[in-house]
């Protein structure tokens, strides 16, 4: 059952992308807050997990009012991670050890303390400075009012006021004006951008918010307007990453794109050949663990991208998202940004059985997988004591959301050193768990029922299994409470959510499974298991 991995052009179809978060990956220097001499001192652990790519989140200049999500220079690193040769030196040595790098492009909006819009708010109204930008007089008598009804992605009104009168648009945090993507000088800067970070070796490139760049040039109200949304999915993006695609195809690169669409019609657009090679898959990350819902994204996915030859991505958690373990414990399994609040109980011990079992139905079907730093540890997510809570969108709720820290503290690496062997020397920039050093990769590699032994297991046999890689999915069984599915001829993955055990296919060999078969050699509930027919 062993085989060949695709040809390395098309090593993202069925790639294991894993997402740093910088600043809480690994700390080299012991400042508190992670770095990318953090991120190469691990790289030999990255290695032995598995993985074809690193994803990373922003790493440049910014004031990190949204975690690195404001940029103010693409082309700079950010010191507290460290410096531009140190990033050219981690993309070297991590393509040395067999895996790609993924950077992130933020093109809706920049950094407050971006040099444009300081020459913008500098040179006033009506200036070409401030044509890069969405600056427009304020509505009521006096201007007092915000131009348009719209409301910010963080909660709120997206509009700020400066000294001389004007707004500007922001549809997430203040401190990330909206570029105008109508400007040429806009469009010319992140195709030049891309090409600065293909020739430094990066393989892809990330696309935060690919649907809400461009926006109607009218900035119309929101309320009783008819046509095309004002700023969500319009027309004119696709000219955009098309020319984006064409300097991709120059490098042998490959974009994702973070794609929020209800429209299945409308994602596939962004998929066609000439535009985004993947996009994120929502739907299979937000959905409830529940055998129907769950058969429904799948299903679905799969449609959504076959009109278009593109491979589904699947994904259980991000540096957004509330972690997997915690989410898949509580009452609500699924996953909504409205729904994120303070208390909400979770049982830990059947989250982290349901956990390792969505591991092995991820990863077994068609397309590629992205996995967020940590999920390999089973971490849950954080409490984050309120005095240390940093996340924008905590404080945009009126403090009524915990907002993303939760799930973006450092990482446990040892559990006999400070902070759990995160590498600081001093307090992290988000506290660590009183229980971290329990969850340390030290620990997990010693011990074979880890979820870190079940990860890196399964990413091995993910490797040379060639069905995982070439073959279509086949459903076996309709049973209420079961998944049952192949991967061409010979091989089966079978997830149960039934309260019973359920019987396993004739096969020749159990592969892998994420928790022991019961003593008759049935599935329990909230285990699955890979077989060869």
């Amino acid at each position: 059952m062993e085989g060949s991995q695709l040809a390395a052009d098309d090593w993202w179809r069925s790639a294991v992308i894993y997402q740093v978060y910088v600043r809480s990956f690994a700390d080299g220097d012991g400042d508190g807050t992670g770095d990318l001499t953090g991120v190469r001192s691990r790289l030999p652990y990255l290695a032995e997990l598995g993985v074809d790519a690193l994803w990373f989140t922003p790493w440049y200049l910014s004031p990190m009012a949204d975690g690195g999500y404001d940029v103010a220079d693409y082309r700079a690193i950010d010191p507290a991670f460290g410096n531009l040769a140190e990033a050219e030196k981690l993309i070297a040595e991590a393509r040395e050890a067999g895996i790609r790098t993924i950077i992130d492009i933020v093109p809706n909006h920049v950094s407050d303390q971006h040099v444009w819009f300081k020459a913008a708010l500098a040179a006033g109204p009506g200036s070409p400075e401030r044509e890069l930008f969405h600056f427009r007089p304020g509505r009521g008598a006096h201007g007092e009012l915000p131009p348009n009804d719209w409301e910010s992605e963080f909660g709120g009104v997206p509009w700020t006021r400066v000294e001389d009168g004007e707004w500007y648009l922001h549809l997430f945090a203040t401190e990330q004006p909206d570029l105008n993507w109508a400007h040429p000088a806009v469009r010319q800067e992140h195709e030049d951008v891309l090409r600065f970070w293909f020739e430094r070796g990066v393989a892809g490139v990330r696309i935060d918010s690919a649907a809400l760049v461009a926006k109607d040039p009218a900035l119309p109200d929101l309320e009783g307007h008819q046509g095309p949304h004002p700023y969500v999915d319009r027309d004119e993006l696709h000219d955009i990453y098309r020319r984006w695609r064409a300097i991709a195809d120059e490098f042998g690169g490959i974009f994702v794109g973070e794609v929020w669409l209800p429209d299945a019609e409308r994602f596939a657009r962004y998929l066609r050949p000439d535009e985004l090679h993947t996009a994120f898959n929502f739907t299979f990350l937000s959905c409830p663990w529940d055998s129907a819902l769950l058969r429904r994204a799948i299903d679905d996915t799969l449609a959504e991208h076959a009109p278009v030859g593109a491979p589904a991505t699947w994904v259980l958690c991000n540096h957004d998202i509330t972690r997997t373990v915690t989410r898949y414990g509580r009452e609500d399994t699924g996953f909504a940004f409205t729904a994120k609040a303070f208390g909400v109980p979770s049982d830990l011990e059947l989250g982290t059985r349901r956990a390792r079992a969505a591991a092995l139905l991820s990863l077994a079907l068609p397309g590629s997988v992205y996995l967020y730093q940590g999920e390999e540890l089973g971490l849950p997510e954080a409490d984050v004591p309120l005095d240390r809570i940093q996340d924008p969108m905590y404080f945009r709720s009126q403090e009524r959301a915990p907002g993303r820290d939760g799930c973006r503290t450092p990482l446990p690496w040892a559990t006999g050193e400070p902070f759990a062997g995160f590498g600081s020397t001093v307090e992290p920039w988000l506290p660590l768990p009183a229980d971290w050093p329990s969850r340390a990769a030290d620990l997990q590699e010693r011990d074979p029922g880890s979820m870190l032994a079940l990860y890196r297991e399964a990413l091995r046999q993910r490797r040379s299994l060639t069905a995982l890689h070439t073959e279509p999915l086949r459903w076996l069984s309709e049973e209420p409470g079961l998944l049952l599915f192949a991967r061409g001829d010979h091989l089966v993955c079978a997830v149960n959510f039934a309260e019973h055990p359920a019987q396993l296919p004739a096969h020749t060999e159990v592969l892998l499974t994420s928790c022991p078969l019961d003593a008759d050699g049935r599935l329990p509930r909230d285990t699955a298991v890979w077989l060869a027919l």
